[in-house]
């Protein structure tokens, strides 16, 4: 079993607010991704690096309610109301070369391994039922592409790369042990907060810049 960082995800209102706050803060833009008509939102992109790449996530308002509960938590009214305000990092995804495996492996239950679609990609993605990100979205959906299939070879160079990721969280002895389960011990630094935040840090045209 393989897992590795695959992509973080930045919450926005609409796509429109996340393109430009992402530009603002790094100096370079996120690209039109597509629709996801199983959750009823859409996407733009940016590269970090040859398989990973961030994504801006945001509720799709020409499409139809999907019929279950979004995932990472875009349905609540508190998320929503949070990123009214301005886009934030809510989560990330690893990608393994055997998710069937990763779920018997999991110590916290990331969710249900669910087919997704957008545009002509096609991949499995755990998903909680009620969409509520897994502790707090400090741990990562897990994430299975095709085999040779992962669309940030098809992204250009955005010039941002991933410095690191950290994690701050009730529970951190915990968290640890469920990211060592999937070999992603080493992924994050897992400090102790009263309450959940995930932290990125990003090398970008204009600095160092924290998400």
């Amino acid at each position: 079993m393989i897992v590795a960082p695959d992509h973080l995800v930045v919450g926005c209102a609409t796509l429109a607010q996340g393109i430009d706050h992402l530009a603002r803060l790094t100096g370079a833009t996120a690209i039109a991704g597509g629709k996801h008509a199983l959750m009823g939102t859409h996407n733009a992109v940016m590269k970090l690096g040859p398989r990973l790449y961030l994504e801006l996530l945001a509720v799709d308002p020409d499409a139809p309610p999907p019929g279950r509960p979004r995932f990472f938590d875009l349905d609540k009214p508190a998320m929503r109301d949070a990123l009214a305000i301005a886009p934030a990092l809510i989560g990330w995804a690893a990608h393994t070369d055997d998710l069937d495996d990763a779920l018997l492996r999991a110590t916290i239950a990331p969710g249900v391994a669910t087919k997704m679609t957008r545009g002509d990609l096609a991949w499995r993605l755990t998903i909680p039922d009620d969409g509520v990100r897994p502790a707090g979205g400090v741990l990562p959906a897990l994430i299975e592409w095709p085999p040779g299939v992962h669309p940030a070879e098809r992204m250009a160079d955005s010039g941002v790369t991933l410095v690191e990721l950290a994690a701050s969280h009730p529970a951190p002895a915990t968290i640890r042990a469920a990211l060592a389960a999937w070999k992603l011990g080493d992924a994050m630094h897992v400090s102790y907060a009263a309450t959940p935040r995930l932290a990125a840090m990003l090398r970008t045209p204009r600095g160092m810049v924290a998400l």
